[in-house]
Parts: C-alpha cells; structure tokens; sequence
C-alpha cells in the first residue's frame, strides 16, 4: 500500500515578491502544493504563477475585482473581520497546521516595513506549528526555528549559515560541519556571535541544549 505524501502549503503573504533562486527552486519541487493567500499575498502568487486555491484574510489589502475573479476560479474564501486580534498571515498558518500541512513553506514575508517583518518571523514560534516544516524563504535565504535536539541543515559548501538567539539565552550549542565550530557555547540575544557562518559539506550538524534559534541559510556567500 502506498504512503500518503505529507501535505505541502505554500503560503504567500502581503509582502515583497523577493524573487530569487531558493524560492524558485522551493516552487518548482512542489507543483502541487496547497496555495493560500494571505490577503494581498494573491498578488504575489499570481507573481509566481500559482493558482490559489484559499484566500484567507480580512480583504483589506486586495481589490474588490481581484477577490471576485479568484471566487470565480473557484478559490475557497474564508473572509475574517477587520478588527481581529491576529494578522492575516498568522490566519493561514493556523489555517494550515489545522489542515494538517506538515511541510510550510512562506514566501512574501518580508517587506518595507520592519515591524511586519519581525512579526511575520516570530510567527514561527506559534504553538500550533510545533513538530511542522515551516520555513521562511526570500530570495537566495530560507529561515525557520531550531528547539532543544540535534538538527541537521543542507545545502552546499561556501553557504552562509547563521544562528540567531530568538529566545533570552541559547545553551548547548554546538555545530559540525562549519568553519567556526560552536562547542556547548552559549548564545545571548544581542551579541552576533553565530552570524555568518560557512558550510565545508553539504551538511552541517546543529544541537541545542536549552532555548530557540533562528536558522538563516543563504546560498553561496553572503
């Protein structure tokens, strides 16, 4: 009996299209991924030549017309009120971790407004995500949460890898397979100690004792 595939959401929010070859590449090895649309992120997918098939959000940041014409391609609307306590963003990662997508990847996340952007990277920490793929992907960069465990990270020798505090204090951390070995060190929100990083292979090894990291590969040298 053959295996259900895990399902795929592409999630593209209201941001800048940040076209480049991670997100061109993460595209192309999912043709059937789930697409939501974050409001306005409708834009950005049909940008990238996605059909959506959920747009979700309050209908502030797309047009009347634009809303309509994906309604009548038979994209599923689920409108919320203007005045809610959650951004339209984080509705459709509720959204897909509720409808069991396992592997999420957000494209449009990052954008002229430093505000959004930090809050659209700390909506990795949501609780409903815990045990799920979820990754950010922009350009050449993809970035996503790393808890307690050993973790390993791909790519290719020469891309930048950078570890970033996201929680008051990381312990335990230690690397294989980059430049600057961490060795049970401690990383503290504010000093850039585990930025730009390299890999020497094709894998590199992360593990943490204790606290959140933020994982930002780039491909190549940043």
């Amino acid at each position: 009996m053959e295996t259900a595939k895990p399902l795929t959401a592409f999630i593209f929010a209201n941001g800048d299209a940040n076209d480049g070859p991670l997100v061109r590449q993460t595209l192309d090895d999912q043709p059937d991924a789930w697409v939501i649309a974050a409001d306005g992120g409708a834009r950005q997918a049909r940008y990238f030549g996605r059909a959506v098939k959920t747009l979700i959000g309050d209908l502030d940041s797309i047009e009347p017309d634009e809303a309509e014409a994906l309604i009548a391609a038979g994209t599923e609307l689920l409108q919320s009120p203007v005045e809610k306590d959650e951004t339209d963003l984080e509705l459709a990662l509720l959204l897909a971790a509720q409808r069991g997508a396992e592997h999420i990847r957000i494209f449009s996340a990052l954008g002229d407004r430093l505000d959004q952007t930090l809050a659209n990277v700390y909506l990795l920490a949501l609780p409903a995500l815990d045990g799920r793929d979820v990754r950010i992907v922009a350009g050449k960069q993809e970035a996503w949460l790393l808890h307690p465990g050993s973790h390993t990270l791909s790519g290719t020798p020469g891309d930048t890898v950078s570890l970033i505090p996201l929680t008051g204090i990381v312990h335990g951390v230690r690397t294989e397979g980059l430049y600057y070995p961490l060795r049970d060190e401690t990383l503290r929100f504010g000093p850039a100690r585990g930025i730009s990083n390299v890999m020497q292979a094709a894998s590199a090894q992360v593990e943490i004792g204790e606290g959140t990291l933020l994982a930002v590969h780039t491909l190549g040298r940043a």
